[in-house]
């Protein structure tokens, strides 16, 4: 070797030995940054914007707030009028006294009796801190405690229709207790072995426990649905006891193909007694109820009944003495009839109960109709080919139907009515120059509401509203605070945009640029994915982007172009063609989109380097990463997968279901599906990331995969967080070391900051 080449070998060995710690210096630097700015997002919740709780009067000429008085104490019950905005305190502190004690309560939740002028009111003693239920007469002032133990309550339906009485859950079983004679009657009796339970519907969501119990209108009988969980299978879950010989129990789970958890519907006195069970039409276990109500009096109900794969629904009218059941309304669809869970669900009465309002998809768009009680006389209301996003208040008196929805931009909402009698167009109520996403909680009187309106880069600003003028007649909560130290943070606005992939599809897409941001030179890019019917991700709505836009705020001033990207399948308000493309599998539609999108992307942007593109996910956005970097490992070169379920066979039955059926009713859609079965594809860097105390995504599902990636010889990087859930929110400091995780990762397997054209 010449001296010359010696020298030049020995420069650049040198060279490369300084870039290298150059490198790991600003790698350190940006981990303290960002190390700092995850504490202030997810530990100090510095950019969490404030809400508002009021509750409107059942009068409607006003509402009630709870608010802290100046002085930093604990929490009044204070009452506004609508029109004048007159301030009254109707609970003050000196109010909130257990009666023959000095302890004072802290009210935590309130809810207005039909008896004018009382409440009950969920309270904290602050010296003991046992939480418990009281009833608060504003005529009087005085406070009186509820004896009955009420482990179970259902807030808004609890009252009897006079107020004379409280309807409440314990354990699997049903209670009355009335607040006269202080004397609790039992009205379902489940003994200690059964695995019955009574009005609640479990197993059908995991992830929340739906209550289904009512009162008639007149007070008389109870209607509830009992579930009965003996056939669906069990699972052991160790508990973090003794580490040595930890505690392990036994929970129900549904999973795909295997038995759910069968309903039925009773009707019980309020005085108790014998329950009469309503005789329903399908075999138990091959059914889920979303909606039990009364049908507009005291001697039917209405029933909603879905079919176990969600292809068809049937609204019943039971009739509470004998009863027996006679269809209102049915449909189906080849793939399903609705997923959207409470988009669609239940109808609402009108005409004094013949007939009411329902949603349906079954012309291709999200509609309303006007159906008679017995089906013969159904009026399409909204006739526009566009979907309503969600369903609002009818105001009968004034002969309108309110709903959400936003016919040009799929990323946004607005609040728009129609006649009920089926003439005219939908009229757009949300003002033109407020763009964004809006939302209403209406006053009982649909003449007043509190008015929600934010957009991806601006907190939520929440003002009282008269309708259907609009008019704002006073902010209720500006979020100045949040607004003032979120402002330096964005130098670059968001962009939204659309991605035409061809074939008629384009799709919608957000790109966040970093702070210093410099068209002319190239990027990497992070995209952060879902791709699965649960929801969106491309919305202009700070509410809902804020799980993870601060944290992609960050990523993108380290020098990425975040990107995320809504495609088929998806529940936008594009038709129901757009959300059923996926029937059958779920993933190879997504991953083949998300791709095109990621390349028409880079097609059309000069900056994006598409030779550095990294993405991740959570929950469906786990298992869309993972068929990702195993399907397309020329596009994405480094991901992170959150909680995926890489194996859909063995997920739940309530959710997988819907979209593919069962296993063996559709074993190649399930084999499609499973990014486990592409493992062999990885060529990236990847990192799974799960949660130990899973019930519902649980760490089997991944486990399955890790197997199967060492079995491949596969490189990658797993973390596994001890007893958390599908959340990750368990125990202090996870959140930011998660992100932190996240963090590292990427900067480490996919260096931040802009290349020059050429490199």
């Amino acid at each position: 070797m010449s001296r010359v080449s010696a020298f030049m070998t020995c420069w650049l060995v040198a060279a490369s030995t300084f870039v290298a710690a150059a490198d790991r210096a600003s790698q350190a630097q940006i981990l303290v940054e960002a190390e700092t700015r995850l504490k202030s997002i997810y530990d100090k919740r510095e950019f969490a914007p404030a809400s508002f709780s009021g509750k409107w009067l059942r009068d409607s000429s006003g509402y009630l707030v709870l608010e802290k008085p100046k002085d930093g104490s604990e929490p009044e019950l204070v009452q506004y009028d609508a029109a004048s905005g007159k301030r009254s305190t109707l609970i003050s502190l000196d109010k909130l006294v257990v009666p023959g004690t000095s302890d004072r309560l802290v009210i935590q939740e309130f809810v207005q009796s039909p008896v004018a002028g009382q409440l009950l009111l969920q309270a904290r003693v602050i010296t003991s801190g046992k939480t418990g239920y009281w009833l608060f007469d504003a005529k009087s002032g005085e406070l009186a405690a509820i004896t009955a133990e009420i482990p179970r309550l259902s807030l808004e339906s609890t009252f009897s229709p006079n107020g004379d009485r409280l309807l409440f859950g314990r354990g699997p079983d049903l209670f009355v207790f009335d607040l006269a004679s202080q004397r609790t009657t039992s009205l379902s009796q489940t003994d200690a072995q059964s695995v019955r339970e009574n009005g609640v519907q479990s197993n059908w969501r995991p992830d929340q426990t739906l209550v289904q119990a009512s009162w008639s209108p007149d007070g008389k009988q109870i209607a509830y649905l009992q579930s009965d969980s003996s056939k669906v299978r069990q699972r052991p879950v160790i508990h973090p006891t003794d580490p040595t010989y930890p505690e392990v129990s036994h929970q129900r789970f549904a999973r795909v193909g295997t038995p759910i958890p069968m309903l039925r519907v009773g009707v019980v006195g309020a005085n108790g007694g014998e329950t009469s069970w309503v005789k329903l039409p399908s075999d138990p276990g091959t059914f889920y109820i979303s909606d039990i109500s009364w049908a507009g009096n005291s001697e039917e109900l209405l029933i909603e009944m879905l079919s176990r794969s969600r292809d068809s629904r049937t609204f019943l009218l039971a009739n509470t003495k004998t009863g027996t059941t006679t269809k209102a309304y049915e449909e189906s669809d080849p793939a399903w009839v609705d997923a959207s869970y409470s988009a669609n669900a239940g109808l609402e009465w009108i005409q004094e109960g013949q007939a009411f309002v329902l949603l349906s998809e079954r012309d291709g768009w999200r509609h309303a109709y006007a159906i008679s009680r017995d089906g013969k006389t159904q009026t399409l209301l909204t006739k526009h080919a566009s979907d309503i996003i969600a369903r609002g208040p009818v105001d009968e008196r004034g002969g309108w139907f309110y709903f959400l929805s936003s016919p040009e931009n799929a990323t946004q909402r607005y609040l728009y009515r129609i006649r009920l009698d089926g003439t005219g167009d939908a009229e757009r109520v949300t003002p033109a120059d407020q763009p964004g996403t809006h939302r209403y909680d209406f006053s009982p009187d649909r003449k007043w509401a509190f008015h929600t309106r934010s957009t991806f880069d601006s907190p939520p600003v929440i003002d009282l509203v008269q309708l259907p003028e609009h008019r704002s007649v006073r902010v209720l909560e500006d979020n100045a605070e949040c607004r003032r130290r979120v402002s330096p943070l964005i130098t670059q606005p968001t962009e939204f945009l659309k991605l035409d992939i061809g074939e008629g599809v384009v799709m919608d897409a957000w790109m966040i640029k970093p702070r210093d941001f410099d068209s002319t030179k190239k990027y990497p890019v992070f995209v952060f994915v879902y791709g699965e019917p649960h929801g969106q991700t491309v919305l202009d709505d700070w509410t809902g982007g804020q799980n993870h836009s601060m944290f992609h705020r960050m990523i993108a001033d380290f020098g990425y172009l975040v990107v995320s990207i809504d495609g088929r399948g998806t529940p936008a308000p594009k038709g129901a063609a757009w959300r059923r493309a996926v029937f059958g599998s779920l993933g190879p539609l997504s991953t083949e989109e998300q791709a095109a999108g990621v390349k028409e992307l880079g097609r059309t942007r000069s900056f994006v380097d598409l030779s550095r593109v990294g993405i991740w996910g959570w929950s469906g956005g786990g298992s869309n990463t993972l068929n990702a970097m195993f399907r397309k490992p020329d596009v994405y070169h480094v991901g992170i997968a959150v909680a995926p379920k890489p194996q859909p066979d063995l997920y739940n039955a309530w959710f997988q279901e819907i979209f593919m059926r069962t296993r063996e009713e559709n074993p190649e859609g399930y084999r499609q599906a499973a990014a486990i079965n592409f493992a062999e594809g990885l060529r990236g860097d990847l990192l799974i990331v799960h949660g130990t105390g899973e019930t519902n995504t649980h760490l089997q599902i991944t486990e399955g995969l890790v197997d199967r990636l060492i079995e491949l010889g596969k490189r990658f990087d797993y973390m596994a967080y001890p007893n958390r859930d599908h959340g990750l929110r368990e125990g202090k400091g996870t959140a930011v070391h998660l992100r932190m995780l996240m963090t590292r990762y990427l900067i480490e397997h996919l260096p931040p900051g802009p290349h020059e054209p050429h490199q």
